[in-house]
């Protein structure tokens, strides 16, 4: 039986990603980590085009390892493929981050695309952690996470979509972005969700859809059975944010969502229950990369 399966559609109609245009730039970035001498080492690296890392970082005392992913140009344009590929060893731990934001930018009609494909083996833990996701006004962006798990495996992730600038004035009234994340543990589904959005849509204003605000996001916790979890989510909330946010338990995932106007007060909320999960199922608490603080 499957553990869970959730699917949200926001627009009727969820489009299939269509093929590369072959002018397009096309980036690749390859990441194996692996645990030697009791500490977590970047074992492996592959880059092709913008898309790369800086050294690894040590700050934590188990060996956890932090990597910064970075995207020189600051933004995705028309036709662009992003493709990022991370493998998390048999007990090895990881947090993947962005410096920056993500931009789309207006794309002239051509389709913009990220992928993240992530596989994290036997007792191995992934937080990939990235900074939010800006979408431009005429953006055709597409946004695909896949997670696989083995037996006792862990992941914490989050995905923050910003629809247009308003602080600059500038809306989101046209293009769309598409979401799919799939996760999978010994190839069985516990969350498959997925979301179509357009700048004409009824959904940006309707109170079953977005509800006239421009950011939404989904933090996934995955790592162990806890009937506590989403209280202690709850307790380190508190009334904290002026955003909406809620917390649900499910089978064998805590799922964390945002709905609100501002992104810095998502990624605040969202730390606070990374932190609260952080220390119920790795006993250590949650430490956030330096380069969120520059």
């Amino acid at each position: 039986m499957v553990a869970v399966t959730a699917m949200r559609e926001f627009h009727a109609g969820l489009p299939d990603f269509p093929a590369c245009p072959q002018n397009s730039w096309q980036a690749e970035l390859d990441l194996h980590f692996d645990t030697v001498g009791g500490r977590t080492r970047l074992a492996q690296r592959r880059h092709k085009g913008p898309l790369m890392v800086q050294r690894p970082f040590h700050p934590e005392a188990d060996g956890t390892c932090h990597v910064y992913v970075l995207h020189p140009p600051g933004g995705v344009a028309g036709g662009d493929r992003l493709t990022m590929d991370f493998r998390i060893g048999s007990g090895a731990r990881a947090v993947l981050t962005t410096p920056a934001a993500t931009k789309f930018y207006r794309s002239g009609g051509l389709p913009s695309r990220q992928t993240s494909s992530i596989a994290v083996a036997a007792d191995g833990v992934c937080e990939y952690l990235p900074q939010e996701t800006i979408v431009f006004d005429d953006a055709q962006a597409e946004l695909e996470t896949s997670i696989t798990l083995e037996p006792g495996a862990s992941y914490v992730g989050w995905d923050i979509v910003c629809l247009g600038r308003p602080a600059s004035g500038d809306g989101f009234c046209s293009g769309s972005v598409t979401q799919r994340v799939t996760l999978l543990r010994d190839g069985r589904p516990l969350w498959i969700e997925r979301a179509h959005l357009t700048g004409h849509s009824p959904a940006l204003a309707a109170p079953h859809g977005l509800a006239g605000q421009t950011v939404f996001a989904t933090m996934i916790h995955a790592g162990g059975r806890s009937e506590l979890s989403a209280d202690l989510v709850r307790r380190a909330i508190g009334d904290r944010g002026t955003g909406q946010f809620s917390v649900s338990e499910l089978e064998h995932v805590v799922v964390c969502r945002y709905l609100g106007g501002r992104a810095t007060e998502c990624k605040a909320l969202f730390t606070l229950a990374w932190d609260a999960l952080r220390q119920a199922r790795q006993g250590k608490p949650a430490m956030a990369p330096r380069v969120w603080s520059t």
